[in-house]
């Protein structure tokens, strides 16, 4: 079976004959697609004309969770399986989201800049940080990455709320978005890109957050609205943010968020870790083989 990882690593798995391709040679991975019976697929929207080039494809398999980067309407008309793999990288993402916490918290971007230039003592006094414990963190998804966040900040003293699709009636932390927004220092995004979920974070309810809250985000970047969060960033309502996502990605030089120092970003990484890459391979495998046996996918999209 021909497996085209669209990525620029190599892997070897035995009865698979897997070929990699850089997200950025559009050249090669055109002339690899016609050969391609299972596409693994990471970041690089994947489209209707793609899919044209690929007559013999049969799967397109996310590595990763968020399939908005795929055409699935194209897909199911060509009879093109989908599946993805939630949890896989939930270990990652939720530990880069305390990072990113942490780090705008600290004030990490502008204490390196002054470090590097010679100038790291006496801090400037200016600078000051926080810390999480004691602070309210408002959690934007009840899923597995949500989950295990909030464990991690419980364990360091931080006051955890969340808010999801269906309400959790039963757990006190549950609140209605708004609630939620009012209530807490920090928030972070982790919520897949919808219709319903595109912007959800506009200006409206940026403005809900209590003055000098951070936003952080290792979701999808359409989740927020990039010019309200730079309008609020550059007034100081908001004291700082911490991204791994754009709207537009990759993110582009003249983004405005790149040069504020109370921004820490990192370039859609969140999952990227050696563990995560072994559970993606290990899922990705097994559907290779049962495809070739003709029984039911795991995490089949559509």
């Amino acid at each position: 079976m021909r497996v085209l990882l669209h990525y620029d690593m190599e892997h070897e798995a035995s009865g698979l004959d897997v070929v990699s391709c850089s997200e950025q040679d559009d050249g090669r991975f055109a002339e690899l697609l016609p050969d391609a019976e299972v596409l693994w697929h990471v970041l690089r929207p994947l489209s209707a004309a793609d899919m044209d080039r690929a007559p013999k494809l049969r799967l397109i398999q996310k590595l990763g969770t968020g399939v908005n980067t795929i055409d699935l309407d194209a897909a199911e008309e060509r009879g093109i399986a989908v599946a993805n793999m939630p949890g896989q990288n939930a270990q990652a993402v939720a530990e880069t989201s305390l990072l990113l916490m942490l780090a705008a918290l600290r004030r990490v971007v502008p204490f390196d800049a002054r470090t590097r230039r010679g100038e790291g003592w006496p801090a400037d006094r200016g600078l000051v940080g926080g810390e999480l414990g004691g602070r309210t963190v408002g959690l934007l998804g009840g899923g597995e990455i949500a989950t295990l966040l909030r464990g991690m900040l419980e364990a360091v003293g931080a006051r955890v709320l969340y808010t999801s699709r269906r309400p959790r009636s039963g757990d006190p932390a549950w609140r209605e978005l708004d609630e939620l927004l009012q209530a807490s220092d920090i928030v972070s995004v982790h919520v897949p890109l919808t219709d319903d979920t595109h912007h959800l974070l506009d200006a409206e309810r940026l403005a809900l957050l209590p003055e000098g809250a951070i936003v952080v985000n290792t979701a999808r970047g359409a989740v927020i609205d990039e010019g309200a969060l730079v309008a609020a960033l550059r007034s100081g309502r908001l004291a700082g943010a911490g991204l791994d996502v754009f709207e537009t990605e990759p993110v582009e030089s003249g983004n405005p968020l790149l040069g504020l120092e109370n921004v820490v970003v990192m370039p859609h990484v969140a999952w990227l870790t050696r563990e995560t890459w072994d559970r993606y391979f290990a899922v990705a495998v097994e559907n290779c083989r049962r495809l070739a046996r003709g029984e039911e996918l795991l995490h089949r999209v559509r």
